[in-house]
């Protein structure tokens, strides 16, 4: 479901906004007075950091720092960002942020709790029309304020990196002005804390902190990268100790931040609750409750997941739908344009958020604004504070810091073959999951060779451009392709195209769970069934030339690697087999134990094997080996026979990445070997 229709408290706030960012550019004692034209027309990205940094008299580190923490000096021509920012300056545009509909998270065919002892009673008409603004009025639209400061226009400023990164400094100096501080590009960088922090966009003190914070960090540690659009900038570290006092002059509200708060210190964060309730429903004049259960993790049941959501919708209507008592909860909520983060539910509760109850019950879910396939991205703010928190979160937790616990929710399994189609697929194909992993400090690394029979898939994320198409029209589940769809932005991407045979122009490989008839995926942005994202480790097939294969979904699917731009990275480890004899195994989407296991106060949950087939010969790469755990949570008040246990069982199960999603096989069906051992030579 999409959202197509503004508010009409959101339509005032855009006024609103659109008004004050009218009035800092042109009135008032403050403003900041334009200065004469600099040379913006050098091709070299780093001399139009340095020119636009003369002509407005801000220091060129702190220009180029705040860029970084920005785009990372990413220009994505003409592509908004969640936030509706552009450019490497991120000069944001209400009115593109009021264009873009929000979703309703859950969709008719899908149940984020994943359980069917206890399904979801959820009224999706109300829960389409969440409420709320979209972003802090401080952040709509700097695009105005920049083009009244430059005299560009708006268009430019969001196509032309120079003219940006010109808007970008003038935002900066005006800031600077108002603050009452030295204006100068030889003035001390130090003195500009304030007006960093006001860059942000943040309506809370912490969050303009934390980002300025960030900014100074990056000075002192110095950044040199190509960026998209293959320009080599650099940022020449620089200790600088920086004059906080500016930051109270801003007037931004105060965080709550109780005791508890389940965040790392130096982020931004507040306890925003869901709530834990009674409702009832007129229409079948019952009682229900929401929007998570009670838990008591981890002394009860291991936390083995982190599961890394996008809100398909902005930040404000997201937080009304996690407070809506009839509706659905996750973890935390990160908004994009600073990177505040907001708490809901506490680690030792179970939240509804995954799709699966298996994985729910032992995971974390971490929603990002933002959007998996409308061809916007995110900003490096956002992926800094959630690299934080989940950073903190996997080592207070013990949860391993690898592609196999942090998952996106396009890799959580369906609990059965009916619930394959719907499950979510977010982040999608745009998440940069190499990035994220080096700032996880766990990046990806090769660890064999071609002879070691793994692969980890690591393309170049700014050179993988796949062609995908329908980035318009992508509701949360995945639907069938639209007759004429639209071709999506060419942009970097984590996934690798999966084919048939060695070949370019080989037929897609097929998904069952998504294409029951047999006939190949498709390059539609919610077709998820022909790609393999960066950091999942695969088992090898076969080696052609360039070409890899990897054994997926039961078929082997080939990738393009040649060693001159490689697609991925050989690695060692374990593989599964099915044990001798057996001609073929089940696999399942949730590890649930043997009915023995069962009390009789408790129903047997029986688990239908998917539709998917792992045959005698092919090898899939090892999670880990889980216990059969079913977690019993079906009333309010836990007043249910055993409710609120976990029941454990003497079946354990192994993960594998047998697809896209994650998977599971019974231990006493599969035996695991060396991946090194029978691999392909």
């Amino acid at each position: 479901m999409h959202l197509t229709a503004l508010p009409s408290r959101r339509r005032i706030l855009l006024a609103a906004a659109v008004a004050a960012a009218t009035a800092i550019a042109t009135t008032g004692p403050t403003a900041a007075a334009p200065l004469a034209a600099g040379t913006t027309d050098s091709p070299d990205r780093q001399q139009q950091y340095a020119a636009a940094a003369a002509e407005y008299g801000v220091p060129q580190n702190v220009l180029l720092g705040v860029s970084y923490l920005e785009s990372r000096w990413d220009t994505h021509p003409g592509q908004p960002s969640t936030s509706g920012g552009y450019g490497p300056m991120h000069l944001t545009d209400a009115e593109q942020v009021a264009s873009t509909p929000s979703s309703a998270h859950v969709d008719e065919n899908e149940d984020p709790r994943g359980d069917e002892s206890r399904p979801l009673n959820l009224d999706l008409t109300a829960a389409a029309e969440p409420s709320g603004d979209t972003l802090p009025q401080a952040s709509l639209q700097t695009l105005d304020a920049a083009a009244n400061l430059t005299g560009e226009s708006k268009e430019t400023l969001r196509d032309d990196a120079a003219a940006n990164i010109r808007g970008g400094a003038a935002l900066l100096a005006s800031y600077q002005q108002q603050l009452g501080g030295p204006v100068g590009a030889g003035s001390d960088p130090a003195a500009w804390y304030g007006a960093v922090a006001r860059y942000s966009g943040a309506d809370t003190e912490d969050a303009a902190a934390a980002f300025a914070d960030e900014v100074y960090d990056q000075i002192s540690q110095g950044a040199s990268r190509t960026t998209d659009d293959g320009q080599q900038v650099t940022l020449a570290a620089t200790t600088v100790k920086p004059d906080q006092s500016g930051l109270h002059q801003l007037g931004l509200r105060r965080a709550e931040r109780p005791d508890g708060l389940e965040c790392p210190v130096r982020l931004a964060c507040e306890w925003i609750p869901a709530p834990y309730g009674e409702y009832y429903i007129p229409k079948t004049k019952t009682w229900d409750y929401g929007n998570y259960d009670i838990g008591n993790r981890p002394a009860q049941q291991k936390l083995e997941y982190i599961i890394i959501h996008d809100t398909e919708g902005y930040f404000g209507p997201s937080l009304g739908q996690v407070q809506d008592v009839t509706y659905l909860g996750w973890h935390y909520t990160l908004r994009s344009v600073d990177g505040y983060v907001a708490q809901h539910i506490k680690a030792k509760n179970v939240g509804w958020h995954a799709g699966n109850w298996y994985v729910n019950a032992k995971s974390i879910g971490i929603e990002h604004e933002g959007f998996a396939g409308h061809g916007t991205w995110y900003t490096e703010a956002l992926y800094r504070a959630s690299a934080k928190l989940v950073r903190h979160l996997a080592l207070r937790f013990q949860i391993p810091l690898d592609r196999q616990h942090i998952l996106g929710h396009d890799n959580v399994p369906g609990i059965a073959p009916a619930n394959v189609g719907p499950m979510h697929w977010d982040p999608g194909p745009y998440w940069n999951w190499s990035h994220y992993f080096d700032l996880l400090k766990a990046p990806f690394h090769s660890t064999g060779t071609p002879h070691t029979g793994l692969v980890t898939i690591d393309p170049d994320y700014a050179n993988n451009k796949p062609a995908f198409y329908g980035c318009n029209r992508q509701p949360p589940g995945v639907p069938k392709p639209p007759p004429d769809p639209e071709p999506c932005p060419l942009r970097g991407s984590s996934s690798v195209i999966l084919r048939a045979a060695p070949s370019p122009t080989a037929p897609l490989v097929n998904d069952l769970g998504l294409n029951d008839k047999g006939t190949p995926n498709t390059m539609y942005i919610s077709d998820h069934g022909a790609r393999a994202s960066a950091g999942q480790t695969y088992a090898i097939a076969e080696i052609q030339g360039d070409w890899t294969a990897i054994w997926y979904l039961g078929q082997k699917a080939w990738f393009y690697n040649p060693a001159s731009a490689p697609a991925a990275k050989w690695a060692n480890g374990f593989v599964v087999t099915p044990k001798p004899g057996k001609a073929t195994i089940p696999v399942y989407g949730r590890a649930y134990p043997e009915r023995a296991a069962y009390p009789s106060t408790i129903p047997f949950q029986g688990i239908a094997p998917l539709q998917y087939t792992f045959k005698a010969g092919q090898r899939y790469a090892v999670g880990g080996v889980l216990p059969s755990e079913y977690y019993r949570a079906v009333s309010f008040d836990g007043s249910s026979p055993d409710d609120r246990t976990v029941v454990r069982g003497q079946l354990q199960y192994v993960q594998v990445q047998f697809g896209h999603r994650v998977m599971y096989v019974n231990l006493d069906d599969v035996q695991i070997q060396p991946a090194a051992e029978n691999a392909p030579r």
